[in-house]
């Protein structure tokens, strides 16, 4: 296999509700065929505003024996992949996002040691409003999932940028798309 180039890697991640996809959504508009967005393979249904492609436990079971992820988790029940082509576009020096798991952070970046990690967050109360108003969870549901936003550390070499998505998108979305312009350029 050829290597990769983890510099090109940018790795999103935050709480539920943070407004992750939306963000992806405004920058993947917006930058053009410059930057390639990685597809997620979930184990649930295609939800309004998430880009995903939705698979049956026993097809994410049937790619992960045949080693078709470069990276998968599981989160309260459900199953995450992304698929292996991103070695492939890496290897070939273009910048590619992950839409990646907090708790998948590590690994990542054991995988990918350049990798750029973005962390998304919102204040408390905006990202329990998100997640009641996207109705894909009941009321336990949220709860779990704000009970798993608590900080957390990746090692001190990683490579972390911060964006608050708690105003306006646009704000949030101008400092994605910046960081996108300079990893692409790197």
């Amino acid at each position: 296999m050829t290597e990769v180039d983890s510099t090109k890697l940018i790795y999103v991640m935050g709480p539920s509700g943070a407004g992750k996809d939306s963000l992806l959504g405004f920058a993947r508009e917006r930058i053009g065929a410059q930057v390639l967005f990685a597809h997620r393979y979930i184990t649930r249904a295609v939800a309004d505003g998430e880009n995903h492609i939705a698979l049956s436990h026993d097809e994410f079971a049937s790619r992960l024996s045949y080693g078709l992820f470069a990276m998968h988790w599981e989160s309260l029940g459900l199953r995450y992949g992304i698929g292996i082509e991103l070695d492939a576009w890496l290897a070939r020096g273009r910048p590619v996002v992950v839409n990646g798991s907090r708790q998948h952070a590590e690994l990542a970046l054991e995988r990918y040691p350049h990798a750029r990690f973005v962390h998304i967050d919102a204040a408390p109360s905006v990202l329990a409003a998100r997640l009641a108003r996207r109705g894909r969870e009941d009321a336990r549901q949220i709860e779990a999932r704000l009970a798993r936003r608590p900080a957390f550390e990746l090692p001190s070499h990683a490579h972390v940028v911060k964006i608050d998505n708690s105003g306006m998108l646009a704000d949030a979305g101008t400092q994605l798309l910046a960081l996108l312009a300079r990893t692409n350029h790197a």
